[in-house]
């Protein structure tokens, strides 16, 4: 499965045409190039190379290429299961979301995403009196929004992980050097996961995120002239929920922490996703870790994504996927080439490489042996 949309483009910060697909310097430049015209590329090519040699199969191999992944999922992969389901229906999916990571175009690991965590948006609303900015007052609601909003941001959620989360840290322990590796194999053990916890939360902001359901305050609405104390304040909160979390328990968790009845917490309206998570004891995914060790030659780590696909609706009914993707240079996001930035890049021989890579993987699950 891939989706075919892309995010907006703003040409005049393009130093290649966006949407050219021009080559430069062994790289292919244009908007989608990492997000997701390289699944839909590999997934194609599989296809067509399965009918051009004429490959027995054993099972059904579908190609779903859709529209809507980022940000009208109505009109792609939820419609498909709505309506179309019986023709997409399988036992295994593969999709963007995973990536192999390279930096100084050395290969590190592969990370295959087999769960993410669920977008919420959480509203925050404080009251108070109106009145002349003149004359300060203590239940100024923007005063009491913001002091929400920083309780909010500095409280260390609680710390639990699941299956992938914990398979990904005890490999990452295997690769890393002495200190990061006694940091994240002290993350498996409830004893000693706090002092890790806050190395993370300064240094390894993803690998805290990864720990538990997370906020980040985002937007703040009020006021609306400088000498009006304003009887409402807005706050908004990016809320990423671990997939097993209780959304209204953890809600209560927010209103102690903030620990103040002016200050109102609800959620927001948000395109969110389903819950559900893939096993790591399947033949799909041995079968990919099988096409990394032959084609990579490095360690696969199983990763739940802080950020959200359109796999979470498969997993919800029931079919196991993976996020895969191509090598990547790490340095790449930093630089503005990652996915959504204004030079937007993929290396062709990394392309060609995660083709065959979906090659072997296909061949191992749907070929007749």
């Amino acid at each position: 499965m891939a989706h075919t949309d892309t995010v907006n483009v703003d040409p005049a910060k393009w130093t290649f045409p966006p949407f050219s697909a021009t080559v430069d310097d062994g790289y292919v430049y244009g908007r989608g190039a990492v997000d997701d015209k390289d699944n839909l590329a590999a997934g194609l090519m599989v296809m067509l190379e399965l009918k051009r040699q004429g490959i027995k199969l054993d099972r059904d191999v579908i190609f779903l290429a859709e529209s809507g992944e980022e940000g009208a999922t109505e009109f792609g992969i939820e419609f498909m299961i709505n309506e179309h389901f019986d023709k997409i229906e399988s036992e295994f999916c593969l999709a963007e979301g995973g990536s192999v990571a390279r930096v100084n175009r050395e290969v590190q690991y592969a990370g295959i995403q087999s769960v993410e965590k669920i977008p919420y948006q959480i509203n925050l609303t404080a009251t108070g009196v109106a009145g002349h900015g003149s004359v300060p007052l203590q239940t100024n609601p923007v005063v009491r929004l913001a002091k929400a909003m920083a309780a909010v941001a500095d409280w260390p959620s609680p710390i639990r992980l699941n299956e992938t989360t914990a398979a990904y840290f005890e490999r990452l322990a295997g690769i890393s050097p002495p200190d990061a590796a006694a940091r994240y194999l002290a993350v498996l053990d409830p004893a000693t996961q706090a002092e890790a916890d806050e190395y993370f939360r300064e240094f390894e902001p993803r690998h805290a995120s990864m720990l538990r359901s997370s906020l980040s305050p985002n937007i703040i609405d009020a006021g609306y002239r400088i000498n009006v104390i304003p009887s409402e304040a807005k706050g908004y909160v990016d809320f990423r929920a671990l997939p097993d979390e209780d959304i209204d328990a953890f809600l209560d968790q927010v209103r102690e922490v903030i620990n103040d009845p002016a200050v109102e917490v609800a959620l927001g309206p948000r395109n969110t996703r389903p819950r559900g998570e893939a096993r790591l004891n399947t033949p799909a995914f041995s079968a990919i870790e099988a096409g990394i060790t032959k084609h990579y030659g490095v360690v696969t780590l199983p990763t739940m994504s802080t950020g959200a696909t359109d796999m979470a609706y498969l997993r919800n009914k029931g079919i196991e996927c993976y996020g895969i993707g191509p090598a990547i240079d790490r340095e790449d996001a930093a630089l503005g080439f990652g996915a959504h930035s204004d030079q937007e890049r993929i290396l062709i021989s990394e392309l060609n490489r995660f083709v065959r890579f979906n090659w072997d993987i296909v061949l191992q699950i749907a070929a007749e042996q």
